[in-house]
């Protein structure tokens, strides 16, 4: 059996993401940082809507790009085309360099979706949910999926990354990225030792923040001294007072299935101070 066959990548990702998120739920369900919900009907149907959004995403990804990437990224290897191809490195040392260039690209990546306005209108989707918790890390809108992957095909190849380093880098990441969203906070001690490199789920509950000057900070995705290098880095000394989401969306006709997919195309409800000017796009 090939390891690296895109379809058996698929699955065993996709079983490893259901195994982490079922014990993740299970964590903040014996120890909440907040209680948004006010039955287990309404959180079941909040996750089972962004469930639904991850597997469409995830459809997606799986039967149009990963094959593509693995493709391009074998050819680059061939011929000895890209950075880390050209650059004589090897084993780990070239693997933790893969890494690092990976997820500076998925900072800078972040960064642009809120700072480029009609990136941000896009993705607002995932900032949207007041009530964030472990399934929230499933919801990006479709079409934000759909543009950082078409340039994945540009990037991989520049890089000179193969196949097998993106392959641990998504599992590195879909595993942080999911702790980062679950509705816990770690012990003081735990946190600022994990902080120190990884994002961790308090780092990222302050990007979630409703306050934009916190909503625009902590772009980190894996690596948190990106954030301390680029001046983006921000801590609050009360974090059970954040408030999550987004003003202006949070009634249930922005937060149903539909609601949510067309965030993109729609204004925020009248008198809700969101979206500062810089982030007002027109499609």
């Amino acid at each position: 059996m090939n390891l690296l066959d895109p379809t058996f990548v698929q699955k065993w990702r996709g079983a490893f993401s259901l195994g982490w998120m079922l014990l993740l739920l299970l964590w903040e369900s014996a120890l909440p940082f907040h209680r948004a919900f006010q039955n287990s009907n309404d959180r079941g149907r909040h996750g089972l809507r962004n469930i639904l959004i991850g597997l469409v995403n995830g459809l997606m990804t799986a039967s149009i790009f990963v094959a593509t990437w693995k493709g391009i990224a074998d050819q680059a290897e061939s011929h000895q085309f890209g950075l880390l191809h050209r650059s004589g490195l090897s084993g780990p040392l070239r693997l933790i360099f893969a890494l690092l260039l990976f997820d500076l690209w998925t900072y800078l990546w972040h960064r642009a979706g809120h700072q480029l306005p009609h990136l941000w209108l896009f993705h607002r989707m995932h900032h949207s949910d007041a009530q964030m918790d472990v399934t929230t890390s499933n919801r990006f809108h479709l079409v934000e999926i759909l543009l950082s992957s078409l340039l994945r095909i540009l990037l991989i190849p520049l890089l000179g990354i193969t196949f097998l380093e993106l392959v641990i880098y998504e599992t590195l990441l879909q595993f942080i990225v999911q702790l980062q969203h679950t509705n816990v906070v770690l012990p003081c001690s735990i946190e600022r030792g994990l902080r120190v490199l990884w994002v961790t789920p308090l780092m990222h509950k302050i990007h979630h923040s409703k306050d934009p000057r916190e909503t625009d900070s902590n772009f980190a995705s894996l690596f948190s001294f990106w954030d301390r290098l680029f001046g983006t880095f921000k801590l609050r000394k009360q974090p059970e007072t954040l408030q999550l989401g987004l003003d202006g969306f949070d009634t249930s006709s922005f937060q149903d299935l539909r609601g949510l997919w067309l965030t993109p195309f729609r204004k925020p409800e009248v008198n809700a101070p969101t979206d500062p000017p810089r982030r007002s796009a027109k499609l």
